[in-house]
Parts: structure tokens; sequence; C-alpha cells
């Protein structure tokens, strides 16, 4: 092909260029419809033009999107851009003098990024080469990019092969990106230049980049499949039905119930009949859709997310011997408003009670508290209690989302609005609170270019979806939460004053956890008994050198870190008891004297108990005492002849000093 002394080898060679020129003239004049000099996948591709009514004539692609909508193609493809931008950065200073462009598209052949070249950029921009513009076979004719797309391999499209007049003075190298679970195109990566920059080595270049592209990815979609495992933690114990699928829809893994559970729900064909499920996201927020399958509707979908970012989602049938209304999920859903928060403190009852009084009006709500207090729990409850009780309750973390994603969740979409957008558009959080409440957490991470739409929804009452020109009306009560300081954001200009006085109408702060140190042997008891349940596991019990570890742990991340602590240790647990060696490190290791953990504890004030009339702490006491003899330290017995949790036994024999009367049987050892 090429000798390796000569800048250019036949297939870039002016004669052969003229041929395919003259070759290209002949059809679009006389119809005449194959060539020998021209190439079968230039040919095919010509006539796809033709049968697409591409105007030949064309001297560049259609006007670039506004900024705002490029944005959306952006944040609709955020994992692909993340992917390849640090390999195309790299690319940068190897290509500043080459003249040439690299181009990263989606998978409906809308520029996303460009790089390299500075001198390249302007020629690219007279023809619409740039972020924003749909490079089609439709749009633009033969072209690298959108022929790769056409054929899904690797194109190099040189000079006069162009369908286009105003674009045969370019050379452009193309392959796709694919998706390193299904296989699916995710976009083309491509290599542009004037016809005088052809190499031969510019297609092998980019047939490279996409590998690397493909393996960051690859390592990506890993990465996020073992968390989301992880998170969702199937254990083999629990009978029911249980299958995880990532965000997409796509089927990670299944517990061995799974496939008779899903045939019990009409799903044929075997349980990979029933994914991927396309519109999952809709769907586990209840917005089942009339096409959606009959199975859908009895099935429990959990959302499983790391931050801001929903790694995929849990999918639960259960057992046979079981109804859907015993599960916990659907015993809080028929709650009333505040009983999912565990705790009888002073701090905490002070909080709640400035709760439920705010419910009853429909000002908005700015919860402040650290994270892992129960902001969610909250807010639930003040939706549950107030006039917006029968809408519907939307939640959305403002943290961990790109401006544009956080803009798309929030305002939706119409129809049409990009490529690859759903047919029928998206509903956005506040379209879909309407009549009830919108619970926007962390919105102390909120862009501030977004915070202003924000505050004219509020102020207005209506809102424009992304690509819609015409106002919708919204009603909504909005409860906003943060765990940073607003008032110290708005002084250093990260948030404005005008939102901050509309959000912060009322306050209420919610305690941490080390602030209601009084709640923890209920949150303890709380949540072994509901996780136990949820795992479909019974008699796991904490032997006293754990239990006294979870009670003077200061507990940085609050009931959600106590909640996780409870959990892994409950499916590591060995003959039903938790040991220390069961709980995470931080929290197993043993609290020196002196340490924090243990200066506070000492700085606390004594426990409200402690204050109960002394002639009720005697009479528990002693009855304490006397089933103790009678079951000869057996603690598992005691608590059943008490009726009472054996958790809250241990905290009950260390409050009145009762270990002694255990002598060798306490109750950490074989009870």
């Amino acid at each position: 092909m090429k000798d390796s002394g000569k800048p250019m080898d036949w297939f870039s060679s002016p004669d052969r260029n003229a041929s395919v020129m003259s070759a290209w003239e002949r059809l679009i004049r006389d119809g005449e419809s194959r060539s020998p000099i021209v190439r079968r996948v230039v040919g095919d591709s010509w006539h796809r033009c033709l049968d697409g009514r591409v105007d030949p004539g064309a001297d560049r692609a259609p006007p670039p999107l506004e900024e705002s909508r490029l944005f959306e193609f952006r944040a609709k493809n955020a994992r692909l851009v993340d992917a390849s931008l640090p390999l195309i950065e790299q690319t940068r200073e190897f290509l500043s003098q080459s003249g040439t462009i690299m181009l990263l598209t989606d998978p409906g052949g809308m520029i996303l990024e460009l790089a390299g070249d500075s001198r390249t950029f302007e020629p690219a921009a007279e023809v619409h080469l740039i972020p924003g513009c749909n490079w089609t076979e439709l749009t633009c004719g033969t072209n690298a990019i959108g022929t790769a797309l056409a054929l899904q391999h690797p194109v190099q499209i040189h000079g006069a092969e162009h369908f286009c007049a105003g674009i045969k003075r370019w050379t452009c190298s193309a392959t796709v990106i694919r998706d390193p679970v299904d296989g699916t195109v995710l976009g083309v990566v491509d290599l542009s230049g004037l016809t005088q920059r052809y190499s031969e080595q510019s297609l092998a270049l980019i047939v490279s980049i996409a590998g690397r592209i493909e393996s960051r990815l690859e390592k990506r979609a890993l990465e996020r499949r073992l968390c989301l495992i992880e998170r969702c933690m199937i254990y083999p114990g629990r009978t029911d039905g249980m299958a995880v699928a990532d965000e997409r829809g796509r089927l990670v893994r299944a517990n061995s119930q799974a496939a008779a559970a899903f045939v019990r729900l009409g799903v044929s064909g075997g349980l990979d009949q029933a994914f991927p499920i396309p519109d999952i996201a809709a769907i586990a927020q209840g917005a089942l859709s009339p096409h959606a399958p009959d199975w859908l509707h009895r099935v429990q979908i959990e959302t499983i997310r790391e931050g801001g970012d929903t790694l995929g989602y849990l999918l639960v049938v259960p057992a046979a011997s079981r109804h859907p209304a015993s599960l916990p999920d659907a015993q809080y859903k028929r709650a009333p408003a505040f009983s999912r928060i565990v705790g009888n403190s002073p701090v905490l009852r002070a909080a709640l009670q400035k709760a439920q009084q705010l419910a009853q009006a429909r000002v908005p709500v700015l919860l402040l508290g650290e994270t892992g207090v129960g902001k969610e729990l909250f807010a639930q409850g003040i939706h549950q209690a107030g006039a917006t009780a029968n809408g519907p309750f939307i939640a959305l973390n403002c943290g961990g989302l790109s401006r544009d994603l956080l803009a798309s969740e929030l305002f939706g979409y119409v129809e049409g609005a990009f490529t690859g957008a759903r047919k029928s558009g998206m509903i956005g959080k506040i379209e879909a609170a309407n009549r009830g409440t919108l619970f926007l957490d962390e919105i102390g991470e909120m862009p501030l270019d977004i915070q202003p739409h924000l505050l004219r929804v509020l102020e207005e009452g209506e809102l424009y979806r992304l690509g819609e020109n015409h106002p919708r009306k919204v009603s909504f009560r909005l409860i906003a939460a943060t765990h940073r300081d607003l008032r110290a954001e708005v002084a250093e200009g990260r948030f404005r004053i005008d939102l901050y006085y509309r959000l912060a109408v009322t306050l209420v702060a919610i305690p941490s956890l080390r602030e209601r140190k009084d709640d923890l042997p209920d949150l303890i008891d709380h949540w072994l008994r509901a996780l136990c349940e949820r795992y479909g596991l019974g008699g796991i019990v904490f032997d006293n050198e754990a239990y006294d570890r979870l009670l003077n742990y200061p507990w940085p991340g609050n009931v959600r870190e106590l909640r996780n602590a409870i959990e892994g240790a409950l499916l590591t647990a060995r003959d039903g008891i938790i040991t220390v060696n069961d709980l995470p490190p931080e929290i197993g290791a043993p609290t020196a004297a002196g340490s924090p953990g243990a200066v506070q504890a000492a700085c606390d004030p004594p426990s409200p108990s402690i204050q109960r009339v002394r002639s009720l702490e005697m009479a528990e006491a002693e009855s304490i005492r006397f089933a103790i003899q009678q079951c000869q330290g057996n603690l598992t017995q005691v608590a059943a002849q008490l009726g009472i949790a054996k958790s809250t036994l241990y905290e009950k024999v260390k409050k009145y000093q009762l270990t002694h009367e255990l002598g060798t049987r306490r109750s950490g050892r074989s009870v």
C-alpha cells in the first residue's frame, strides 16, 4: 500500500481521489450505481444517502445545539465521557502539531468532545465538525462517524469518498465504542483532518484508543457491579426470590430461589427473559407504564445507591408462604407519620415535636443535620403528617450528580430533546412531586447556576422541561436537607441568599447519634430485629463485649453507620452470636481510657433514666436478679421470662451492675 519513504499511497493519491470524484459525479448526475474504483463500503454508504435523500451539495452539518442542550447530551453520556476524556487528553500534545482533531460522539452521532491541533479548529467549525453537531449519514452523508455507526466497525473515509460536496476536503477515521457488558454501541471516537494530513496509521490509532476506552469502561463497570452486589448482600438463607439488576435493568445476580419465584409471577422462558427492564428507574419510583409486564406490579424494587449515584436495583419476590404486606418495607409504607424514627431522648423528641408542628403548614422546611442522622425519615414523616400526605413523596439527592444530570433529574425533558431520549420524554422530579412533597437532600451541593431556576419554580409555581418553550404549572411542598452551614456557603458565594431565605422559612435541627446516646439500646434492638426479619434469620444476639463496643463507639456516621454495622455483623455471625470480630474494625477496637470516645462518655450528662423514681429502679433490678438466679445465668431464658429483648437485658444488666450475678455463665458464652 504505502512506501515508507513516500507521504501518500495509492489510497490517498490525487489520481485515485479524482477517479472517485468522477464516479460520485456520475452517480449524482446519471444515477450510475457502481464503479470499480469506489470501495464497496463507500458505494453502499452513498446509496444509503441517496435513499435517505441526503443533499449531496451540503457543505456542513446542521447547526450546533444550544449549550444547555449539549450539557444534557453530555450528562446522558457521562460515563462514556468520563472514561474517554483522560485518554483524549493524553493525545492532545501528540495531535497539537498533526493538523488533526479527535472527536467523541454519543451513539446517535452527536459530537460531545473535541481536542487536537488548534489550527484545525477553524476549518472544522466551518463544516460544523464541533461539539453539539450531529454527524450521522442521514445528516452529513458518508463520513467516518456516521458510516462507522451504520456498519458498527472501523471505517476510514478519505477526500472524495465523502458524499456531501462541502466535506470532500476532509479525511477521517472512526470506530465505535461498545458497552463492556452487553456489547451495545455507546458512541464513536474519530480522528479527522484535511486531506493533505492523511495517514494510514490514523485508523490503527483510533482502534487502539477505542480499545483503551472500552477497557476503562469495563473496569468501572466491574467496580460498580461489585459494589452493587456488596450493597445488596443476597443472604443464602433467605427464602425470598431475589435478583439484582444494574442501573440499566440488566440482570447481575440472583439467588437460587429467584427462578421459581419469577415463574410464580408469570415470567416464562426462564429468569433471563425478565431482563433487561429498560424503564427500571421510573418503575422503581412507582411510575409503572401501561406497557410494563403484569409481574412487575407484584415485585418489590429497592434502589441501591452510592452517594448520589444509582448503582442498580434489588428485586424481591416474597416467598410463596409470605404476603408482600408482611415485609418491613410494606409495613413502613402503612405506618403512621414519624413512627420509623426510633428513640426517646429529649433532644430527639424536641426535634420530632417541632417537625410535627411544621407538618401542618405547607411552608418549606429545611432539615439540618450530619450525614446519616435520618433526614429523609424526618422528611417522610412531615409529608405523611401534612396536607400533602395523599400525594407523592419524591426524593432527590443533589450531591454526587453532575450539573447537567441534576438539571435533567429536576426538570425533565420533552420528546426529541436529544438523541436517545425516550419517545414520550421524561418527567422531572419537580413535576413528579406535583400535589405532593419534593425532598431535596444535600441541597448545599446544588450548583450555583441551577439555583435560580429552582428559585423561579418556587416563586412562580411553574417549570420548563428541557427543550420546552411552554411552562407547566406545579404545586408541591418542598423539604430540603443539608449537612452544610448554608449561611457560611452564602457568605462564600456558593449559595444564593435569596434561595436560602426561601428555603429556610422553618428549620429543624436533627441531633447526631452521639447527642442522643440514650437511644442506642433501642436502636440496636430495632435494627437487629428488622434486619433479622429482612434476611429471614432468627435468634441472633450480641455477646457482652460486642454490645459494649456498640454502646461506647462515637458513631461519626450516625444511625446509618449503626445500621450498616449491625447488618454486616449479623451476616457474618456464627452460632447465632455476634462477637467483636464480626464488627467493623473501627468499632470492634477497644476504646482506650482517655480516647475521644471515652472522654466524651465521661463528660456526657447523666442519663435521664438515672433520674427515675428509685423504688421502680430497685424493683426492676431485683426482678432481673431473681430471674438470673432462676435461670442459672442463661440470659436467653432470662430475657424470655421477663418479656424483653436480649439486647435490652444486656443494657439493664450493665446499668444495675448485675454482671457479678452471672458468674461464669455470662450471656456472651453458649447460652
